[in-house]
């Protein structure tokens, strides 16, 4: 019976050009080693082949532009809920303003970092949201520039699972800074802040703590044109009102500190690709359970 069934689905799968493909090794998602076809598990480092973080990541990775897949996942989203707020703003309004300028309310009801509702009612998810948020089209076409110019230099260097968990880690830990900052300077009435360039300037910390942590003279020269860079968009951000300078040193010092706990280097080991599997899907829940949060008060703020 077994034999007829098998040949049965063979002869099916010819009428519409398949054919029966002989199962191959594979390989370990964690370590990389040559794991025999019919193994559900790596003899080298004991990772599942199909139910593991390695594995899920691959296959997420899989679904993703091979070069720089999260600079990519980043600036799409970011754009994706850029439209989404000028619909919004538009509807409110009823016309477009030609800098592309994002209505506060709507910033606000989509998760505007905003230290009242943090500390008072709990609503966390806005330190997160608030990195993937945008005033305006200037505003957002100059993070995307920086991102698209520093995301793929951090994931050659990081990978692509750690450099995801760097971006929301240092973009969280600035607007933390930056709603800590605003309790002591303001007793938390200071202005709501968005943006990408509290995680940007986390990069920058990134980079700085690698040029640190390597020689040579290209390198004090990177460090050097890095520390200038810093200077000046500080020295911008004092003398041109309305930027959150508190989450721009939030992040920097974020993305400096975690520069000298990660090696700067891709995973090698088995365990260390588990880690950074493990911490990239920690920043995915995060992000994904934060836009959970943000739909629901949307909706329940709309009724």
């Amino acid at each position: 019976m077994r034999w007829k069934v098998d040949r049965a689905r063979e002869w099916f799968s010819g009428l519409f050009g398949g054919k029966p493909e002989e199962a191959r090794p594979k390989l370990c998602p964690a370590c990389g080693q040559l794991v025999g076809a019919t193994q559900t598990r790596c003899h080298q480092c004991g990772t599942s082949m199909n139910f593991s973080l390695a594995a899920a990541g691959k296959s997420l990775g899989g679904l993703m532009p091979s070069a720089s897949p999260v600079t990519a996942l980043m600036v799409g989203l970011n754009i994706l809920i850029y439209g989404v707020c000028l619909v919004a703003t538009i509807q409110a309004s009823e016309h477009l303003n030609l800098m592309g300028s994002i209505n506060g309310q709507v910033l606000f009801r989509l998760g505007a970092r905003e230290t009242y509702q943090i500390l008072i009612h709990g609503e966390w998810w806005r330190l997160v949201i608030a990195i993937f948020l945008h005033g305006n089209l200037l505003h957002i076409g100059m993070n995307t520039m920086v991102l698209v110019d520093l995301g793929p230099q951090i994931e050659e260097v990081y990978g692509s699972a750690r450099a995801f968990f760097l971006y929301v880690a240092t973009g969280v830990f600035s607007f933390v800074w930056s709603t800590g900052w605003d309790v002591l300077t303001a007793h938390g009435m200071g202005p709501m802040s968005v943006g990408a360039s509290g995680a940007l300037m986390g990069l920058v910390g990134l980079m700085l703590a690698i040029a640190g942590n390597r020689g040579g003279a290209y390198m004090r020269e990177i460090r050097v044109r890095l520390i200038r860079w810093v200077v000046m968009i500080f020295a911008f951000g004092f003398l041109i009102g309305g930027i959150d300078n508190a989450a721009h040193f939030g992040g920097l010092l974020a993305g400096y500190g975690l520069g000298r706990i990660f090696y700067d280097r891709e995973p090698q080991s088995g365990e260390e690709r588990k880690n950074a599997y493990f911490l990239a899907m920690v920043a995915l829940l995060v992000v994904v359970g934060s836009f959970a949060a943000m739909i629901t008060h949307y909706l329940r703020t709309s009724s």
